[in-house]
């Protein structure tokens, strides 16, 4: 394998240099100038920002010289949503032996309803299941021995710690530690609502990241009316969590360590009662997936594809910071669409074209929980089969050029020998996921792919300048551009990642599959 891979790479590299410097880091960075701009308004899904979005793009890919890639012949695939919005002033209270608490909106909770139903009355017993995670494979089951139908599960964020990578991947977390998972098996369960405590250690990130991406307005795909579904699905501060655990004579931190126990087993919080009634306001709305297309030079192999992707949207307009209610969304992620239409407009000028086509996808809906992506792999232009590989771009760095890349996910695919001689190539070392309890893997858009099968990953800078300072400003109305960025980094990562999908789609073959549990 390594030495067919190595050939093929080699043979592939000749026909590059032309194409792969037609990628400018300047001309990247426009396209970040004009989509962070506050005319975007935040690139809101469902808002005018976004449609402005989408429609700059769609532009940009027909300039490029993209075929439209959406199943009508246009660059547009629509994506059938719905909008849920909690009405102000909400409030949940917990009760036990004549006291309560009462939790306020976005201060002590935040959530939303996954009924879809313009009311919710809330009036359960509580039951406390650790981390909410059923998992034969690891002999795990915090349901096992207990009935939560009608019930209000409460839980932990992530999944029992472990250094043994045969027990939940080791320090890695799996699928069964995110909470879109945790909501998913509490619906399976009968649960008619789930609490998970926030904890910055267990969650990899602050309350003010729960806060601003669950106390606005819910993007979800239309539910089906036979659907289980949740009527609240939320979070609670660790604060407030304590405090509702206190109402049954129970302390935070003893229970977060019973929940890592495999002998932990579910019961009730004593007599807790939550009760709760919210109203939402409801809206239909129609996004769309931003999809261009160009053929391959193969006379089979063009029925293939590789899938390059980038999200779009942002967190639109929203709560003030500092007087600015725009969250522009400059890193996150004007950044990786700027390197798509780039990347998109110096394949489309390869003469001959590479063996398989190429769609380049800037989906909606990321930020709701990877909407977008995983309407598009749900409802491909191509049999989910015949996409050789997904590469996804997110996030990058404004500071200039590094030396080592993460390849969130290459080393589950098949051709990761050829990645790493790619990788070789551009003179960046292969650098491990600093932080692989966090579960980047299942959160960003080419989990959407690999989810089918289909192998995917993110190409992420490694060790960006001056991290920590863009980290403080990660879904806040501060992620805008500067105008003295340095856009070589963006320009060194979409030549990277170009050179990467060109060589994967002169694959012989695409050998296998991929687990993507």
């Amino acid at each position: 394998m390594r030495i067919r891979l190595a050939v093929l790479a080699c043979a592939g590299a000749a026909l590059l240099p032309g194409q792969m410097h037609l990628i400018e880091g300047a001309r990247i960075g426009a396209h970040v100038k004009f989509l962070a701009s506050d005319l975007m308004e935040g690139r809101g899904v469902g808002a005018r920002g976004g449609q402005l979005a989408t429609g700059y793009l769609a532009a940009q890919f027909a300039s490029a010289g993209l075929a439209p890639g959406a199943e009508d012949g246009s660059y547009l695939q629509k994506v059938p949503l719905r909008m849920v919005e909690m009405a102000p002033g909400a409030q949940l209270t917990a009760s036990a032996g004549g006291k309560s608490v009462t939790l306020h909106w976005l201060e002590d909770f935040a959530g939303t309803s996954h009924r879809q139903e313009s009311a919710v009355a809330l009036d359960a017993e509580a039951v406390f299941v650790g981390h909410g995670i059923r998992a034969p494979e690891f002999n795990w089951d915090d349901y096992k021995g207990v009935d939560v139908r009608g019930k209000v599960v409460v839980m932990f964020t992530n999944e029992p710690p472990s250094g043994d990578a045969r027990f939940f991947k080791g320090r890695a977390l799996t699928y069964y530690g995110r909470w879109t998972y945790k909501y998913e098996e509490a619906a399976r369960q009968g649960a008619v609502a789930a609490l998970i405590i926030h904890t910055a250690p267990t969650a990899s990130y602050g309350w003010p990241v729960v806060r601003s991406s669950n106390g606005r307005p819910s993007v979800q795909v239309r539910r089906k009316p036979d659907e289980p579904a949740l009527e609240f699905a939320g979070w609670v501060t660790a604060e407030a969590g304590g405090r509702i655990l206190a109402l049954a004579g129970k302390k935070l931190d003893e229970l977060l360590k019973a929940a890592d126990s495999r002998d932990f087993r579910a019961a009730p919080l004593g007599r807790v009662r939550v009760r709760a009634r919210f109203g939402f306001k409801l809206a239909d709305i129609e996004t769309h997936n931003v999809v261009g297309v160009v053929r391959g030079s193969g006379s089979t192999l063009s029925n293939e594809a590789v899938v390059f992707s980038a999200h779009w949207d942002h967190l639109g307009v929203g709560e003030a910071v500092k007087g600015d209610s725009i969250y522009n969304g400059a890193v996150d992620n004007a950044t990786g669409c700027g390197m798509l239409i780039e990347m998109a407009r110096a394949w489309a000028s390869m003469q001959p074209k590479p063996l398989r086509s190429a769609y380049f996808v800037a989906v909606t809906a990321e930020e709701s929980g990877l909407l977008g992506s995983k309407y598009f792999a749900d409802h491909p232009p191509l049999a989910p089969d015949q996409i050789a590989a997904n590469l996804n771009f997110d996030s990058y760095s404004p500071y200039g050029r590094v030396k080592d890349t993460v390849l969130t996910g290459a080393e589950r695919t098949s051709f990761f020998p050829l990645v790493e001689n790619v990788a070789q190539r551009h003179q960046l070392a292969i650098t491990p996921d600093g932080r692989p309890e966090s579960g980047s893997y299942f959160r960003s858009d080419h989990y959407s792919f690999a989810r089918l099968g289909i192998p995917a990953f993110s190409v992420n800078m490694g060790s960006p300048a001056r991290a920590q300072e863009y980290a403080a400003r990660y879904h806040q109305p501060s992620d805008a551009f500067s105008g003295d960025w340095d856009f070589s980094g963006m320009e060194q990562f979409a030549r990277f990642g170009f050179v990467l999908g060109v060589e994967i789609a002169n694959l012989e073959k695409i050998p296998a599959r991929v687990d993507a549990r």
